[in-house]
């Protein structure tokens, strides 16, 4: 009898090494960030140095909204450090997953095994999904066991709410990578559209809180998406987050058809 979902278990396993490396980036900038607020957060000294940096930069960098423990965790945890580490994470994992194999020779090997095209594809997004599922669940754990002690008063249902919408931001660059590694056959392509969708989804969010004559922008952000309510502190927007899930699994399915449709190797 055949193992079940094969292809999955293969690539959440043979990644387990690097799934723990970026646990512990992502507990680190945790508790780098957090412990902190009690000293500085709400503080006058804090206020001050908001008040001397440029208005663009505070926009930018959403620290705006540092002087209160949800806006606090929100700017440095979710909205930069996080953020930033997770979309490397599943970039990486989603352009490696089908262009990764296919540059490397892999991909005819496991076809070779009698699994079918849209079946690599499926397990292999499954897997990711599991990996990014998992990080952003143990960041929810790690700001839930710190938000007394570092006197955040974030609610557990905001708090979970951003989780979400965390995890489906990192996942919309990661399918993404994905997509363009089985459309392209690339690992390289899959990099840069991954890696495309994080960067412009952030400077878009960053040009179009400047002015608003550029407010436009916002609306091609999906970093704007997740974070333009302030899911923290407000709570999650729930169509934002089913925007992000969704066109995650239509770019699943968009690289299942083009894996189908080409010459694997070409």
């Amino acid at each position: 009898m055949s193992a079940t979902l094969p292809l999955f278990r293969r690539a959440f396993l043979d990644t387990w090494r690097s799934t723990l490396g970026w646990a512990a980036g992502l507990a680190g900038a945790t508790f780098l960030y957090l412990p902190l607020y009690p000293s500085i957060g709400g503080s006058a000294q804090m206020q001050e140095m908001i008040d001397a940096l440029p208005a663009e930069m505070t926009k930018a960098l959403n620290y705006d909204q540092i002087a209160t423990g949800p806006g606090y965790t929100q700017a440095t945890l979710y909205g930069l450090l996080g953020f930033l580490l997770m979309t490397i994470a599943s970039v990486g994992w989603g352009a490696a997953a089908v262009g990764g194999d296919e540059e490397s020779g892999q991909l005819e090997l496991t076809l070779a095994h009698g699994v079918t095209r849209a079946q690599v594809v499926l397990e292999r997004a499954l897997a990711l999904l599991l990996r990014v599922v998992l990080l952003a669940a143990l960041v929810f754990v790690l700001v839930r066991l710190l938000n007394d002690s570092a006197q955040l008063n974030i609610r557990p249902e905001n708090l979970f709410g951003a989780a979400v919408l965390f995890a489906g931001l990192a996942l919309l660059s990661g399918t993404a990578a994905l997509c363009a590694g089985a459309v392209s056959g690339r690992r390289t392509y899959g990099l840069a559209v991954g890696a495309a969708v994080g960067v412009l989804g952030y400077v878009f969010n960053a040009v179009g809180r400047q002015s608003p004559d550029v407010e436009w922008l916002l609306n091609l952000s999906p970093y704007h998406w997740a974070y333009g309510n302030s899911p923290v502190a407000n709570g999650a927007d729930w169509t934002a987050a089913a925007w992000l899930w969704g066109i995650s699994a239509a770019l699943v399915a968009l690289a299942a058809v083009a894996l189908n449709r080409r010459d694997v190797g070409a």
